[in-house]
């Protein structure tokens, strides 16, 4: 097991990891960019390191600095959480050169699912379904077409190298292609530096279902029960929860040993997730894997009783990961993502927290990095905590989680909040009737949440 870990990133994931690896019994390092000098993480931490001013390519992107910090405080692993350098096969790869291990997958593993045609590749392969789509990336509008016109539409244009959302365009009609083609380039450019682009067959009224799973460096994969993450604007997560209402007993096992079955097949070590769409006759296509911890990861973790984030570092440090009791889903877990936001337009609302209550009692936890005092960077995602309810069944944990969200008080930003207590009291919401277009038709009808 490792003595000293460096946690490269910042925020509520870093406040995660640092908890994990106290319980662990290791020592942790906090860097922070000069915005995030008076956060949570720089306080709990045992040593703490500015790496650059609040631009995250100076500070949280920046390799050089990193490692030097690693290298004074002689720290034996970098966790890098989620975002930021997370899915960056190069720094994992400087990493172990640098004899620093990695806490995620191997450079080789990240590379290959980082790309993501070339993963619906290798996927296939390994007997996944995948949705119809190129069987190369896509540099021109004519190839595009050709596509296109073969698979039908609609279709959805994708970042090779993407993820989150950036990079991805909707095509109807082969006019709406040439206009959205060079749209998504752009966009793929700007985000990952890398125009590639790749087209799949878009399936309307499709679930986003994912399955988490972890392997060991010993060649062990352990495959865990399906997240529904459905509900979402423009590609970006808003609510997740676990077990699905959609996933009957005999999807979720063929899910998971399909995928259980590829992971093997890729020889994949530490957390990742492997994302689907399943369509309304319940047949499931690949999309693409996520190479890190999830940001939902604490509803597979609360109704498992399992913490993940340790398991993670156990796997790393060369590990047989391995639970003292037997897997079983038990009871029904809601994640809320609270956004520093105005519910109507989704601006960013970044600014002073003047005062902040956050819910608690049996069945809610609160992943959170905020407090009162604390002033919420314009410079990076405007999430301010996850609110995660647990209860018995499904009825109860959207109850509870509704409980929670009312008696929770964040002064002097704009939240999210309202959205979600609209979303919960939603009729095809507490049915379980909903997908991925759920909420851009919610926002249509209801217009902005009271």
């Amino acid at each position: 097991m490792f003595s000293k870990i460096l946690i490269a990133n910042r925020g509520e994931i870093a406040l995660r990891i640092l908890r994990a690896a106290r319980e662990l019994g290791l020592k942790t390092v906090a860097v922070y960019s000069e915005s995030d000098r008076n956060s949570l993480h720089t306080m709990l931490a045992d040593e703490k390191y500015c790496i650059g001013p609040a631009k995250a390519s100076e500070s949280y992107l920046n390799i050089p600095n990193l490692l030097t910090v690693a290298e004074i405080t002689k720290s034996d692993a970098i966790h890098p959480g989620y975002g930021f350098l997370a899915e960056n096969p190069r720094f994992a790869e400087i990493c172990e050169t640098s004899g620093i291990t990695f806490i995620g997958p191997p450079a080789s593993i990240i590379r290959l699912m980082g790309d993501k045609n070339r993963a619906r590749q290798e996927m296939a392969k390994a007997k996944l379904p995948v949705i119809p789509g190129s069987e190369k990336v896509i540099e021109e509008i004519s190839e595009a077409k050709k596509v296109a016109q073969k698979i039908g539409y609609p279709v959805i244009i994708k970042a090779a190298a993407g993820g989150g959302g950036k990079g991805m365009r909707i095509a109807r009609s082969p006019q709406h292609l040439e206009e959205q083609f060079p749209i998504a380039q752009n966009e793929a450019k700007s985000a990952f530096g890398d125009p590639s682009l790749y087209i799949e067959k878009y399936l309307a009224n499709a679930r986003h279902i994912e399955i988490q799973v972890v392997g060991d460096k010993k060649g062990n994969v352990i495959v865990f029960g399906e997240r529904e993450c459905s509900v979402q604007r423009k590609y970006q997560k808003v609510i997740e929860e676990t077990p699905s209402p959609f996933v009957d007993e005999r999807l979720r096992k063929k899910m998971m040993s399909a995928v259980e079955d590829a992971a093997k097949y890729i020889g994949y070590e530490s957390l990742g997730t492997f994302e689907f769409l399943v369509d309304e006759n319940k047949k499931f296509y690949f999309m693409e894997a996520n190479t890190r911890v999830q940001v939902e990861h604490p509803i597979t973790e609360i109704v498992y009783g399992i913490n993940l984030v340790k398991a993670q570092i156990r796997a790393a440090s060369g590990e047989k990961v391995t639970f003292p009791f037997e897997l079983e889903m038990r009871g029904h877990a809601i994640e809320c993502r609270i956004n520093a936001e105005d519910p109507a337009t989704f601006a960013p609302s970044p600014g002073r927290i003047d005062f902040l209550v956050l819910p608690g009692g049996e069945g809610i936890r609160v992943d959170s990095a905020a407090y009162g005092g604390w002033q919420i960077p314009p410079d990076y995602d405007s999430l301010v905590a996850k609110i995660i309810a647990y209860a018995p069944n499904r009825q109860l944990a959207i109850k509870k989680m509704q409980t929670a969200l009312e008696m929770t008080t964040i002064v002097g930003v704009k939240t999210n909040i309202p959205l979600h207590l609209s979303i919960l009291s939603n009729t095809d919401f507490i049915r379980g009737d909903y997908n991925t277009q759920f909420l851009e038709k919610f926002l249509q009808k209801n217009g902005e949440p009271k």
